[in-house]
């Protein structure tokens, strides 16, 4: 009978979740998912000092953004901490660990180094002591890692190291052996950066005559410079991407192709999709590079996937922040600008930035567009003939092919080209150079509210 696959994603609540931490969760949930088994979640918070509950959520909130969800209830460390002492101090009473306590501090920087001496029988139970792991020196502990391959540490290079601090907190090696090994964890899908961790973590599971679970070890993502990513890179915080206006389904996506590819040179890749082709052998060794300008791409991408009703609730708010819109109807008429604008926009707040002139007419004309559409001398006759052509056409035929047809018409009938009106016209309705398809636009806007701005434009020409 082929072994359940439990994998969980374990975070420390000292700070935010990262983009590597949300990429390890997302691989650790494809795999889960794609095996049929658990995804787990543990939170890490024995570090009394620096764990806050206020990470615990944000952490939680993200990973649910994300639609990274958990199986089972969460486990808390600092739940266990007497079941971690217990084995630890079986491991000393079979002389696989000794008490010990800092013989010598030396601090180089922000580095300090120990050096450690065994406790004598009189000092036990007299002072707080640490408790060590007694390394087997002249062996070696390798095992097979489901990405890198066989992996071969010296014994001798590893070293004694503790297990149990003088203030009674485990350290991380026990800790993470204690219970992934309870929760059943059979495959441990983590960064590289732990990849040192994993030879002591072995010796632990011998010690305690546990099977060890299966290893795979992510590689780094890097930002565009090859350095490790950081805030200089843009957001890293997974909750920042939300608020910049990214949707969960882009950064899912890209995230999971930070180190894995489904094949074919695919980039949009369904969630469903995924499940069914990832490989956790598939993940490359090399470090991935986080490129902000594909993860906007994407988001465009998904945007544009989205019904319109789908998208009025995700920018909704924005522009209600910005006293945009403010009832039923202005609601009516931003459904009908979201297909005008979606085509254009890469991030959601883009809509409000791309489309705040649907609602509002306190704007400036553009300096650019002024100097080149404005300038010339016939512009007001222009369109002013424009605006009396467009007052004989009712509100029911201010549809964007009537608008057209008159325009075009004009146009003919001064012995113009069509865009000497066309831009001109652009820019006294919306401020701006450019945007979505003039005749649609007008459409959008009603009939009244282009005589109106046609009108303040006349006043301030004449």
């Amino acid at each position: 009978m082929k072994e359940e696959v439990r994998v969980r994603f374990a975070p420390s609540p000292t700070g935010y979740l990262h983009v590597g931490g949300a990429r390890t969760a997302l691989y650790n949930w494809l795999f889960a998912r794609h095996e049929g088994g658990k995804f787990l979640l543990r939170i890490e918070d024995t570090d009394r000092e620096r764990s806050t509950p206020e990470m615990v959520d944000y952490i939680v909130e993200g990973l649910r953004w994300l639609g990274l969800n958990w199986d089972e209830e969460p486990i808390f460390q600092s739940h266990h901490l007497d079941v971690y002492r217990e084995h630890a101090e079986d491991l000393v009473a079979r002389g696989l660990a000794y008490y010990a306590k800092t013989l010598e501090e030396e601090v180089t920087g922000e580095r300090t180094r120990r050096e450690w001496v065994e406790a004598s029988p009189e000092e036990i139970g007299k002072v707080p002591l640490a408790i060590r792991f007694r390394v087997p020196v002249e062996d070696e502990t390798s095992y097979e890692d489901l990405i890198r391959g066989l992996i071969t540490f010296r014994n001798s290079e590893i070293g004694d190291f503790t297990i149990l601090r003088s203030d009674g907190t485990p350290t991380y090696q026990l800790a993470c052996v204690i219970d992934d090994h309870f929760m059943g964890i059979s495959h441990i899908i983590r960064g590289e950066d732990h990849i040192p961790n994993t030879p002591k973590q072995i010796l632990l599971y011998r010690a305690f005559g546990w099977e060890p679970p299966l290893f795979a070890h992510l590689p780094m993502i890097l930002g565009p410079d090859k350095k490790k990513l950081s805030k200089r890179h843009g957001a890293t915080a997974v909750l920042e991407y939300r608020d910049m206006g990214i949707l969960p389904e882009a950064l899912f996506n890209f995230l999971a192709l930070l180190g894995w590819s489904p094949g074919e040179d695919r980039e949009i890749v369904p969630k469903d999709e995924m499940i069914r082709l990832f490989d956790i052998r598939r993940v490359g060794k090399r470090s991935a590079v986080f490129d902000m300008n594909k993860l906007l791409w994407m988001n465009s991408v998904y945007i544009r996937m989205k019904a319109d009703e789908e998208l009025l609730e995700l920018v909704l708010s924005l522009f209600e922040e910005k006293g945009l819109v403010r009832g039923e109807a202005d609601r009516e008429k931003l459904l009908r600008v979201i297909p005008l604008l979606k085509e254009r926009v890469r991030v959601l707040p883009d809509f409000v930035e791309l489309g705040f002139y649907f609602f509002t007419n306190r704007f400036e004309y553009e300096e650019k567009g002024v100097r080149k559409y404005l300038g010339d001398p016939d512009v007001p006759q222009r369109l002013r003939l424009l605006r009396e052509k467009l007052s004989d056409v009712s509100e029911n035929e201010f549809r964007r092919e009537k608008i057209e047809e008159v325009l075009r018409a004009l146009a003919e009938e001064l012995g113009i080209k069509a865009a000497l009106l066309i831009h001109p016209t652009r820019l006294v309705l919306t401020g701006r150079t450019q945007g979505p398809g003039l005749f649609e636009l007008m459409e959008a806007l009603g009939r009244n509210e282009c005589l109106k701005r046609l009108d303040s434009y006349l006043k301030r020409a004449s």
